[in-house]
């Protein structure tokens, strides 16, 4: 975010935009976990109460998206790290944690399947809270910590005492929240969502991983998996395969919610000024 703060960078951010332009290239936005986070975002939309006017896309967005939110008359935006995706939708090239727009500069941001791969989360954050008019929503959508626990668990057996990073950490419900709230985000809200996928093999997997970007964008040097150790893989997946000769896989959809801060907002009761005890609450008897 600034000179005076030395960010880490987990994440190469050539990498990063080279891995994403390839992406794009082969699904224009119409993968499937891409169209997944695109409609649940937009039926969370749909329960705001509230006309906008100015859209910022952030991330992978599907057609269907744009042509859902022009169809509202709202104008949108687009920007994303890969110059194929930018170009394609006359955007903006730029990182999450570098966005060069204006403050107040729209009243929705829609962030789809990028955030766990930023270098400076709570920067991207501040900014999309700094560029959102006061009372200016914000969306997001990231695959979570609980993803992928089959390719992890296999990758980790197949390579033996010779682990090397292959997946990038991500980011757990909790902290994701905290991070909403440490940027100053109003209301913030942080949820998540499991989806069970079912692969008949390796390759289907890879290929949803790679279509959402989630190529391995580590800084520094990649080591390449060799193909001894990819039919290791492979041949352990296919042991978790049940009956049906299928494995299922794990993948969970984190969704944020905040807003820009405004004077007329509704605030958080004050810490200890309710009547009623949780407990009470939850059993439902609140007779005195």
């Amino acid at each position: 975010m600034t000179d005076t703060v030395k960010i880490p960078q987990i994440f190469s951010r050539s990498r990063r935009r080279l891995v994403r332009d390839r992406a794009f290239a082969r699904t224009q936005g119409a993968s499937m976990l891409e169209q997944l986070m695109a409609d649940e975002i937009l039926e969370r939309l749909a329960l705001v109460k509230r006309d906008f006017s100015r859209c910022l896309i952030i991330g992978l967005p599907s057609m269907l998206l744009k042509e859902k939110l022009r169809a509202q008359d709202i104008a949108v935006c687009v920007a994303d790290s890969s110059h194929r995706l930018s170009t394609f939708h006359g955007g903006v090239q730029c990182d999450e944690d570098r966005l060069p727009f204006a403050d107040h500069s729209f009243d929705l941001i829609l962030n789809l399947g990028s955030l766990d791969t930023v270098n400076d989360l709570p920067g991207a954050l501040l900014l999309a809270r700094r560029i959102l008019i006061p009372d200016g929503l914000f969306l997001a959508c990231f695959c979570g910590a609980e993803s992928l626990s089959i390719l992890r668990s296999v990758i980790l057996e197949a390579e033996g005492d010779r682990v090397a990073p292959h997946i990038h950490p991500q980011i757990d419900v909790r902290t994701a929240g905290d991070l909403m709230a440490r940027a100053a985000l109003a209301l913030p809200v942080a949820d998540g969502d499991t989806l069970y996928l079912r692969y008949s093999d390796l390759a289907g997997l890879l290929r949803d991983v790679r279509d959402l970007g989630g190529s391995n964008i580590l800084e520094g040097r990649v080591k390449p998996i060799s193909r001894s150790i990819y039919r290791k893989i492979h041949r352990k997946f296919q042991e978790r395969a049940d009956q049906d000769g299928k494995v299922t896989e794990t993948v969970e959809l984190i969704y944020l919610s905040g807003w820009a801060p405004h004077a007329n907002q509704p605030k958080p009761a004050r810490r200890g000024s309710g009547q009623v005890s949780l407990k009470t609450a939850l059993s439902g008897n609140q007779d005195n």
